[in-house]
């Protein structure tokens, strides 16, 4: 260092202080990259999740036609222009007229029977304002039940694929610690692999002793390698169900959270009121709304309408919006007792998915209480064989420990060595198994009884 300083030709204290800067900032590590946490997948899953998106865009749409349901209720406005140019007789004294032009000479019968074309700007302001529309009344409120059954659905979409993202990104998780599992077997296999080609070459054990742990070698080797596949594929999936399939250098945690933390969180879970708390049955009651407000709708067209309107016009030679205005108001009723049948299978259509959308209502009732009732089996199911694998664990690592002391001792074979030595792997493998499924059994009984799912978070504490 001071070498280099000597040899540079700068001599300010803040030149050195660059240099120093420059040497030892390649050998600084950078800092490592945070973990994606289950909250962070949600937060991305909300917001760019394929199926969220389409669900947000169907729910605008409905909402859309809740506002298009106006129509009929709300006054229109709007503004005319156009010009005309004519010598037919009744038109062109009609253009005149309304110039307010007319004088005597205008009823001379030569100007009247063939007047002279004569052309007229026309400007107007024209108000409709719908009084008793008791139809439209009842389109608003079936359309705002469908938008608001529209809303629901979305949000159901919303939880069922954050319970898909609890399963994807847990899932992640466990490929990549089966992986580490699958490291030590595989190191574990090795070693066993040293010590019987020692001792054969000691005249310790045979050689066959030597193959069978080289083949016990080889196959933990293998499913190593498929294991490691299938945590690429899963990092993939991960990616692809938030939405972003192109961003995929997110860092996962190493393991699964213990068994203690999945029971603790299982056990501090409350169950909600009913299966009815779920977004999907909301939806399904709001669609029958719909539908009954649709057959309301449908009856409501026999009823008369009475409807006012007015206008202020302007008429010119010359320009639009120019000349005297006057303006012209009314009010009309209307009644179509019979449309030709059209009403009548109107109303029959309504009155048909009025019955389709109660038994599906019904439907999502009845299966809102099976899931609930079968979840909470499957997670009780899930907590019975965490435990079961946790003793398998230790277990299978005593064992493990036994016969390789045994083995060294020349009171084991070393197909019981290999033997044991797998079912330690397995062991663990299954360990790592049953938490993943804890994990999923608990958000599935969560999201089957309308619960949030973000409380699985505290996994990550």
């Amino acid at each position: 260092m001071s070498i280099c300083l000597r040899a540079c030709p700068v001599r300010r204290p803040g030149a050195r202080f660059v240099l120093l800067a420059l040497l030892v900032l390649p050998a600084t590590p950078l800092a490592a990259q945070q973990p994606l946490t289950l909250a962070d997948a949600f937060r991305r899953a909300d917001s760019a999740a394929y199926a969220n998106r389409i669900a947000a865009g169907d729910a605008r749409a409905s909402g859309a036609q809740a506002t298009a349901a106006l129509q009929g209720i709300l006054p229109t406005v709007r503004a005319e222009a156009g010009y005309l140019r004519s010598n037919e007789p009744l038109t062109a004294f009609g253009i005149t007229l309304r110039q307010r032009g007319v004088t005597l000479a205008s009823f001379d019968p030569a100007s009247l029977n063939y007047p002279a074309a004569i052309g007229n700007w026309n400007g107007g302001l024209v108000a409709e304002v719908p009084l008793i529309n008791v139809d439209a009344w009842y389109r608003r409120s079936a359309a705002s039940s469908a938008a608001a059954a529209a809303a629901a659905s979305s949000g159901w979409t919303r939880e069922v694929t954050r319970a898909d993202v609890v399963r994807a990104y847990f899932g992640a998780i466990l490929a990549q610690e089966q992986v580490h599992t699958l490291v030590a077997g595989a190191d574990a296999a090795r070693a066993h692999l040293r010590q019987a080609q020692s001792m054969v070459t000691n005249g310790l054990a045979t050689r066959s002793d030597a193959l069978l742990a080289s083949i016990q070698a080889g196959q933990v080797e293998a499913q190593l390698i498929g294991a490691r596949g299938e945590a690429d594929i899963a990092h993939q999936r991960l990616a692809v169900l938030l939405g972003q399939p192109g961003d995929t250098a997110f860092v996962l945690p190493d393991s699964l959270p213990p068994a203690a933390t999945i029971r603790s969180l299982g056990d501090g879970s409350s169950q909600a009121d009913s299966a009815s708390a779920r977004l999907d049955v909301t939806a399904a009651r709001l669609g029958v709304a719909a539908a009954q407000g649709d057959v309301r709708r449908a009856n409501a067209k026999y009823l008369p309408r009475l409807n006012g309107f007015g206008r202020y016009d302007w008429n010119s030679p010359s320009q639009p919006f120019g000349g005297v205005g006057g303006y012209t108001i009314g009010i009309m009723a209307s009644w179509s007792p019979f449309a030709g049948a059209s009403e009548l299978a109107e109303r029959q259509a309504a009155r048909g998915r009025a019955e389709a959308a109660g038994a599906s209502a019904e439907a999502a009732a009845a299966a809102a209480r099976l899931d609930r009732n079968a979840t909470a089996i499957q997670q009780s199911v899930a907590l019975a064989r965490l435990g079961i694998a946790e003793a398998a664990v230790e277990q299978g690592a005593e064992a493990h420990r036994i016969v390789a002391r045994k083995y060294a001792g020349g009171l084991a074979t070393i197909a019981e060595l290999l033997g044991a030595a797998s079912a330690e792997t397995q062991a663990r493998l299954s360990l790592s198994e049953a938490r993943y499924q804890a994990i999923v059994s608990d958000a599935a009984a969560r999201q089957a009884s309308g619960r949030d799912l973000m409380a699985l978070t505290a996994l990550e504490n």
